[in-house]
């Protein structure tokens, strides 16, 4: 993924104008998978597809949460000519589908039965007013924590496990000289990041409440604080050159040794496994210290726009191969994410899949799996926008975190 640089109006007209080239027998997908692992992801999906005869129109737009792309897609609508799919997120999906734009999937779904395979937390997301409306590909999770094992054995680090163990590990890496953190100050990162700590912080029932409920008490709460106080540490132990890093840059500096750790969902792993690394010998993946038992999750899924009140044939088909256990064995086992479907084998995937998939599973009947507020899988995109803002203005100095805790409470109330 490279940094995005052009106008948002140039990355528009350019888009618009590469439609002239879809022809019937293509689809059309809009989508923000540009870095190495993602790309080869994606590339398992075009060809399932091509196997089928069915061709692919890519659409690719840079920006590692999606921002720039909801901005391309809001113009091909508004000109009425939306793309064939879209990958989107959580209530952006709900919202596309509240304002009758995306076709209905049921007939595809009842056929290949994904209501019995396909985990409620994502049928939230998934169907509306009983309709499926967007084929779920996966399920991320947000709260890990992506080691360089080479650099904690040479610095006498072990795995942390609480968040003191973590600061303490911090400390070492900084006093030896090596950038303990690596990260990049993108709002939608600092907020990925703010996830885990404030999970960690408020634990699952205090998280639930700020952050689902949008309970002002908890938001003001004195764990707020100090999930902001140790937001605050963590900026003190990146590097200086973090504002503005794509994600994929931050994990890079991971993989080559120039930084002990990175907190980041679980798409990292793709960069790892692009590069040649293996987990547990050159690389760890562990929950954020404090939040081992709890899974905050996002899930990328396609959604079809209506195209004339008929799902196409090759919709159906898009949908049909997403949905399918081969591909959702096969691409979340390059992606680094796990299936969204409960039926696949864990088989093919390496050790941190199957803790992936063993912590999703244990989440989920546990009661502790929940949509992750940076990921817009919690609240509406007005809250998530609104946290966004507070949080990416603390990291960056503009509050102290009293101040932050306050701008918080204001903020979700404003954007309720």
């Amino acid at each position: 993924m490279r940094i995005f640089t052009k106008t948002k109006a140039a990355v528009v007209g350019a888009l618009l104008a590469s439609t002239s080239m879809v022809q019937a027998s293509d689809v059309e997908v809009l989508h923000w998978w540009t870095s190495g692992g993602e790309a080869a992801a994606l590339n398992v999906l075009k060809q399932d597809l091509e196997s089928q005869s069915v061709g692919w129109q890519d659409m690719p737009v840079a920006g590692g949460g999606g921002e720039q792309a909801m901005t391309v897609l809001r113009a091909r609508v508004t000109a009425g000519n939306p793309p064939t799919a879209v990958q989107a997120l959580g209530f952006d999906i709900l919202d596309w589908a509240n304002q009758g734009a995306l076709a209905d999937l049921n007939e595809v779904a009842a056929k290949e039965g994904w209501d019995a395979v396909v985990p409620d937390a994502l049928k939230a997301f998934a169907k509306a007013d009983g309709k499926w409306v967007s084929a779920p590909v996966n399920v991320h999770s947000t709260n890990w924590v992506w080691a360089n094992k080479a650099v904690l054995d040479a610095n006498g680090i072990a795995q942390p496990t609480s968040w003191d163990d973590f600061v303490s590990a911090v400390e070492a890496l900084k006093a030896a000289g090596v950038t303990p953190i690596a990260h990049g100050g993108q709002a939608w990162q600092d907020a990925t990041v703010f996830d885990a700590v404030a999970m960690g912080a408020l634990g699952p029932d205090g998280y639930k409440a700020a952050f689902i409920d949008l309970d002002s008490a908890t938001l003001g709460s004195d764990a707020m604080k100090t999930a902001f106080d140790r937001m605050a540490f963590i900026r003190d132990n990146v590097d200086d050159n973090f504002s503005g890093r794509d994600w994929n840059l931050a994990t890079a500096m991971v993989i080559n040794g120039e930084a002990g750790f990175q907190m980041m969902g679980d798409w990292a792993k793709g960069e790892f496994l692009n590069a040649g690394k293996v987990p547990g010998e050159d690389f760890l993946c562990f929950r954020f210290p404090g939040t081992a038992e709890q899974v905050t999750f996002n899930a990328d899924q396609f959604m079809m726009f209506d195209q004339g009140g008929e799902v196409s044939t090759e919709q159906a088909a898009l949908a049909s191969a997403i949905l399918s256990p081969s591909f959702q064995s096969a691409f979340n086992v390059v992606k680094g994410s796990v299936p969204a479907r409960t039926d696949v084998s864990d088989a093919d995937f390496d050790a941190c899949g199957k803790q992936g998939m063993k912590d999703l599973a244990a989440a989920a009947s546990s009661g502790n799996l929940f949509g992750s507020m940076a990921h817009g899988h919690a609240a509406p995109a007005s809250v998530k926008n609104a946290v966004y803002d507070v949080v990416t203005a603390h990291f960056n100095g503009e509050y102290d975190s009293e101040t932050a805790v306050q701008e918080l409470v204001d903020a979700v109330e404003i954007a309720k």
